[in-house]
């Protein structure tokens, strides 16, 4: 007779999955042996954290568009895995939580340490996950586990993707699966077939004839057109329509920024070359964007207003059409497929050159791409040496991530990235530490690339074990930690009263020796090229290394948002 924990793995694999991110406990520890006998066909990763975990497998959803699984005792997945799960939730990858009760056998209400079941003397580890996932099965009986997870794979990959859960009941999991006579079980397959919703070819050639027709039409690109078909038909529309391109900041990258369309990402502290060129539409096409408050400068009418301009807006949700701000048009649908409409259709061609020198004059007016003028003191770099550097060593076959604080806000703001899709950027809740675990998982999903880390010394030593696991899975990443010995965006908002944002002094790249990495330390900008090219090399040979960037600690983000 099949035991619970034995269908479990029978059904990821029916479901497609191929690898899972764990710090095992309890009932999850009990799997493993489950796991070892498909260990062909299924990798397992093991962390030193269920933050990491939980990232890594959010980044694999995020990267391949497949959920990534996510496995941890009750207690500390739904805790310290939450980190990873929220980032899934707000940025809408796909991902599937496997987790359980953490009770044991007969005492579950009788306040049993670490007991997640919901009782008198116990926390209820299926409310809190139903507060951060799009589905939250709960299974007490084997049957309903194999289908809770079934439908756990249906719900994370369906629109808006995100992530799911199967809670079960400890005991099950080792139980035996009795023949069920009534309530039957069938192939995953099944449950997951679904056709994509189409966009409607009227409303496609509507939008169409008002692209045409409008002196200045500015595209929103945003999360949705981060793929690669969406991507390859973007670039060739824009250029031969010289529609401007100003992105999100989960869409930073989705075209060459060097082209003659683009105008950089939108915000608070994105370029005022986007910000302007969008207060300048009449025309306004959203693709796979959520229009969020937070890179329209809180709705500045100055850059958006819908009494002024006409707003179109594509998406894959419904529900996101109109959702911040009312708009003439709406169309259901993927971005590609709008864009492969889009392809065979006039969209004013004939006033191409028109718009592309008007994108060249806002571009020159706003400095799109000039770093300001900024100075670090002795011994030390400034974040826009590090961007500078970055601009002339990466390549194609580097991908880039971030970690949340003044270094991501100088490299979005500042650093035109010429190869689309190799920018990847914690877009949900944008939490320090994110970094680390996300450029692991990245190495792993495109082991053939080169994957560069930039991270402040904050989030670094937040989830610094990552390394450990690159050294132990053998995904050789370069990691460039900003290191200002504080937390600097924190100390500009503070405008001098400083307190509880200053760091004692961390050397990380002696600690990453410690661990099995390499380490470099650096204080000047002209050594920090020859440090990512070492790094580069040592990345061939699967070594991790880790580059100490000593940073100015006064250098602001200040510059880049009044820019």
């Amino acid at each position: 007779m099949t035991v619970t924990k034995n269908a479990l793995v029978q059904t990821l694999l029916e479901c497609g999955a191929s690898h899972a991110f764990t710090l095992p406990g309890l009932g999850i520890t009990w799997t493993l042996d489950e796991f070892y006998e498909v260990r062909d066909r299924f990798r397992v990763v093991l962390t030193r954290s269920e933050q990491t975990a939980s990232v890594m497998a959010q980044v694999y959803g995020k990267l391949t568009g497949r959920p990534g699984v996510f496995m941890g005792q009750g207690p500390f997945a739904s805790t310290t895995g939450a980190f990873g799960i929220l980032e899934a939730q707000f940025a809408g990858s796909p991902m599937v939580v496997l987790t359980d009760t953490s009770c044991y056998d007969g005492f579950g209400m009788y306040g049993v340490y670490q007991t997640m079941t919901g009782d008198y003397g116990a926390a209820d580890v299926r409310t809190v996950l139903g507060t951060m996932t799009k589905y939250c099965a709960y299974a007490t009986e084997p049957h309903e586990a194999v289908y809770g997870l079934q439908l756990a794979f249906k719900h994370a990959q369906l629109p808006r993707m995100g992530p799911a859960a199967l809670v079960m009941k400890t005991p099950i999991i080792r139980r035996e699966m009795p023949e069920q006579t009534r309530v039957k079980l069938y192939p995953s397959a099944g449950y997951l077939r679904h056709t994509p919703a189409r966009p409607d070819a009227a409303a496609v050639a509507e939008l169409a004839a008002l692209v045409a027709a409008a002196e200045c039409p500015v595209i929103i690109a945003g999360q949705g057109t981060q793929t690669d078909a969406a991507r390859s038909l973007l670039a060739p529309l824009v250029q031969r329509a010289g529609i401007a391109v100003a992105t999100s900041y989960n869409g930073k990258g989705v075209i060459d920024e060097t082209s003659p369309v683009a105008v950089g990402m939108l915000g608070t502290w994105g370029s005022k070359s986007a910000n302007r060129m969008l207060g300048r539409a009449d025309l306004v096409l959203v693709l796979g964007a959520s229009l969020g408050p937070d890179y329209l400068r809180f709705r500045d009418d100055g850059m958006i207003d819908p009494t002024r301009q006409r707003i179109v807006q594509v998406d894959i949700d419904p529900r996101h059409a109109g959702w911040v701000l009312p708009v003439d048009l709406a169309i259901t649908g993927d971005v590609a497929d709008v864009l492969q409409q889009l392809s065979g259709m006039d969209l004013g061609a004939a006033r191409c050159d028109a718009r592309l020198a008007a994108i060249a004059a806002n571009n020159r007016e706003h400095g799109f791409g000039v770093l300001p003028p900024v100075m670090a003191a002795d011994g030390t770099l400034h974040y826009a040496d590090v961007v500078r550097v970055l601009d002339r060593a990466m390549g194609p076959q580097d991908m880039l991530v971030l970690d949340a604080g003044n270094n991501r806000i100088w490299v979005t703001s500042m650093l035109r990235l010429r190869t689309p899709g190799r920018l990847v950027v914690p877009g949900g809740i944008g939490g320090m530490g994110w970094g680390l675990p996300a450029a692991a998982a990245t190495q792993l999903v495109h082991p053939d690339r080169h994957t560069i880390c930039l991270i402040g010394d904050g989030g670094a030593a937040m989830t610094l074990s990552t390394l450990a696991t690159c050294v132990q899975e053998g995904l050789p990443i370069t990691v460039i930690v900003a290191n200002n010995q504080g937390l600097g965006m924190v100390r500009d908002n503070m405008k001098g009263r400083r307190i509880a944002v200053d760091f004692s002094p961390i050397d990380f790249s002696a600690v990453a020796q410690g661990m099995g990495c390499r380490g470099i330390r650096v204080n000047r900008a002209d050594a920090l090229g020859d440090a990512i090219a070492a790094a580069r090399e040592s990345g061939r040979q699967g070594i991790t290394t880790v580059i100490d960037v000593a940073i100015d600690p006064t250098a602001s983000h200040v510059p880049v948002s009044d820019y």
